[in-house]
């Protein structure tokens, strides 16, 4: 009897083990109680919230300065007090330019005028509201008035101007066509003014957003003929936020540049356009077939030009300051009320808005309401939670980048992590940011399901990855189940947190099912998403359940879930990366020198006198990696010692843990440079940032990386040393807490 009873005793002890679910940063009982919070915060979730706030966020355009920008910033205040938020609204003033005039037409024996408007679809009332909405436009275009010959580039991105130089192409004073998509939009006329351009047209191609990937809508959810992709084309590259207060809030009494002094205002007139206008003026192009690549969907055959007849665009702004009102709610915290947790989307939009922003400011207000519901039964978060609905991002992160500059020093010494959405719809998770959280999320995707499969995210990811992938990179994946974060560029309002002021920080959203091709049209409202975005809202509440999880996580750990081993094993893997893109381009000179030796660019195209002596330049030079090769070395051992160690934080004194988090969570400064990166300042991570020709996509160890790409290699090695340095910093951090730790054992 004593042995059957001891049994079952042992069996009850089993079964209480396994059921006290480990949970990365909490001692194993408050483990438990944090979890009991996460299912009563899962229970309070309502998808018919959501669908509600989108119906009044979205019933009118709500651009930067619009009426129903002010009532929808209202609105958000109204309904975060509601809930029991500390909440306010701080306003900044802008440069935000708007459009007076805007011409387009091709001369010539074939004239053609572009309509430059979007019609009304029957049926759908949010686009009959014309007097309201902003006309399709480029945001911080140059005004201009100009007339050239037109020539196509492709994406218009550096590597499409090596391809027309081979053809013996030159866009000097031309205006130059591109379609969307290979890059961010604002570098196409970037690159265009730096290759002598006067005027830049973009279009969207129906290869892309149109008729050839899906019906067109209203009958499917695709781009019709008409519809036109608005977007700002502002230098962001160099800084984003408002052009004439780099590097300071724009207050009322901020000291403003002269509009002529902004760095970021483009030089040269752009426009965007639908296929159905750039139809005409793509079949005006002479000159040679485009290669196959470039070829879009329209039916006609693609020249690169130039047209024998010349195209006129004038375009004139208005460049007021507009008001962006940022709604900040807190909810302070109960033990480290100074230590925050920031969540953020953005509220402004183009036109409507449904998908881009607000499909994610209404899974972001129904986990901040669900969360002031757990603080009704008694949740009281021990850090700060700060809820955040930015303005003016569309046109250039404007509302978080002077929020953020504004209060610098307080976020820098508060902020333990910054978690960012930007739009949702339905399939598969997405998520990119510091890779010291990456474990940490990894334990997030186990625990929340996928609503259209009930098995958990990590699941779904993996299939969706092991689909898509090819026969190598599917061996190499097969059972590795772990996710690897993304690493964050630039096009959202995570960039002032982390690429500026070295903040920890996270992008997530789901996609990859959602049927969208009405980006920034107005074709972006309630009707096109609850059709095809996110019917139901499955997939909103499926991020307020994720993002919720990482802020109530990182609210209540008892220390901080960092982890520097998944940190260094991706700096290790980005070092490989530029290393092997240095040999790359060493042997592709030595093969280009070998050519022009024989003679073959002669034989094959007879290029330009200037692109063979590109491949006469000097050789690629070796860099010394050997310093940032040691401080990684040290950094993995650190970091080994730190992942020994750290569970044995998990029983320290609350005054122990909490100098220890708060080394933990400054970490991430230690990998900013204060001079920031080269012709681009504001840029202080030396890890991520945004390309300088790229824009939204990112460059790692971008100071390495755009220096051997750009054949700037004095740059390339200064740009070793600086990381070298940073990393030498970082690892003293480390160091640092696992003395601490070892000392407190």
């Amino acid at each position: 009897m004593k042995k059957l009873l001891f049994s079952s005793f042992l069996l009850a002890v089993s079964l209480f083990s396994f059921s006290q679910k480990k949970l990365m940063g909490f001692a194993d009982a408050n483990a438990a109680k944090q979890s009991d919070w996460e299912k009563t915060f899962d229970a309070q979730l309502n998808a018919s919230n959501l669908d509600t706030w989108m119906k009044y966020l979205t019933s009118h355009p709500h651009h930067v300065g619009s009426p129903q920008d002010k009532l929808n910033a209202d609105y958000l205040a109204n309904l975060f007090k509601s809930w029991g938020y500390q909440t306010e609204i701080n306003t900044y003033s802008v440069l935000f330019p708007t459009p007076k005039t805007r011409l387009l037409e091709l001369l010539g024996d074939k004239p053609f005028k572009a309509k430059l408007e979007e019609p009304v679809v029957p049926g759908d009332n949010y686009t009959t509201q014309r007097s309201e909405q902003l006309p399709s436009y480029n945001a911080y275009s140059a005004d201009g008035d100009v007339t050239a010959e037109l020539v196509f580039v492709n994406r218009g991105v550096p590597a499409d101007y090596e391809e027309l130089e081979k053809m013996g192409v030159d866009v000097k004073g031309k205006i130059v066509i591109a379609r969307y998509g290979g890059s961010w939009r604002g570098i196409k006329p970037k690159v265009a003014y730096e290759h002598g351009a006067v005027g830049c047209l973009i279009y969207s191609d129906p290869a892309d957003d149109g008729y050839a990937p899906g019906d067109v809508y209203p009958k499917g959810a695709f781009r019709p003929k008409e519809g036109v992709q608005r977007g700002s084309v502002m230098d962001m590259p160099v800084y984003p936020g408002d052009p004439l207060t780099p590097n300071v809030g724009a207050t009322a009494s901020a000291k403003r540049l002269d509009r002529s002094e902004a760095k970021t205002i483009m030089k040269i007139p752009v426009l965007p356009i639908s296929y159905e206008d750039a139809l005409p003026l793509l079949q005006s192009l002479d000159g040679a077939v485009v290669p196959a690549a470039w070829r879009g969907g329209l039916p006609i055959t693609y020249h690169v030009g130039p047209s024998k007849n010349k195209v006129h665009l004038k375009l004139q702004f208005n460049w007021d300051l507009k008001p962006v009102n940022d709604v900040i709610a807190k909810l302070p915290g109960s033990e480290f009320p100074d230590e925050w947790i920031m969540r953020g989307n953005h509220h402004d939009g183009w036109v409507n808005g449904a998908e881009d922003p607000i499909s994610g400011m209404v899974a972001e207000m129904e986990e901040a309401r669900a969360i002031g519901e757990l603080y009704k039964k008694g949740f009281r978060p021990k850090r700060t939670l700060v809820y955040c609905a930015w303005d003016g991002e569309e046109p250039a992160l404007l509302g978080s980048t002077e929020w953020a500059e504004d209060h610098q020093q307080e976020l820098q010494n508060k902020v333990v992590a910054y978690i960012n959405s930007d739009g949702n719809g339905r399939g598969f998770i997405g998520a990119s940011g510091s890779h010291t959280l990456e474990p940490f999320f990894n334990q997030i995707l186990d625990d929340v399901k996928d609503p259209e499969t009930g098995v958990s995210l990590k699941e779904r990811k993996y299939a969706d990855m092991m689909v898509k992938a090819d026969k190598a990179t599917r061996q190499k994946m097969y059972g590795n189940k772990y996710m690897k974060l993304g690493a964050l560029g630039a096009g959202s309002d995570y960039s002032p947190f982390l690429q500026h002021l070295g903040i920890p920080s996270m992008n997530l959203g789901f996609g990859g099912e959602s049927e969208a091709g009405v980006y920034h049209s107005i074709y972006d409202n309630y009707d096109h998403y609850t059709r095809f975005g996110d019917p139901g809202f499955a997939y909103g509440i499926a991020l307020s359940k994720t993002a919720g999880r990482v802020v109530m996580r990182l609210a209540n750990a008892d220390v901080l879930p960092f982890d520097f081993s998944a940190f260094y094993k991706t700096v290790s893997d980005y070092t490989a990366e530029v290393k092997t893109l240095l040999e790359t381009k060493r042997t592709d000179e030595e093969m280009q020198k070998k050519m022009v030796k024989e003679g073959l660019f002669a034989l094959a195209v007879d290029p330009k006198k200037t692109y063979v002596e590109k491949a006469k330049e000097t050789s690629v030079p070796f860099l010394n990696f050997s310093p940032l090769e040691n401080a990684l070395q040290q950094l993995k051992e650190s970091a080994d010692s730190f992942s020994k160690l750290y569970p044995t934080a998990l029983n320290y004194s609350v005054q122990q843990q909490k100098i220890l988090n708060e080394e933990l969570y400054k970490a991430e400064e230690k990998l900013t440079s204060e001079k920031g990166l080269p012709r681009r300042p504001w840029y202080k991570h030396l890890v991520y940032a945004p390309g300088f020709y790229t824009g939204y996509g990112v460059k790692t160890l971008p100071y390495i990386r755009e220096g051997i790409e750009q054949g700037a290699y004095a740059e390339a090695q200064d740009g070793i040393d600086a990381v070298t340095k940073a990393l030498q910093n970082y690892n003293a951090v480390v160091n640092q807490i696992n003395s601490q730790l070892r000392r407190a054992n």
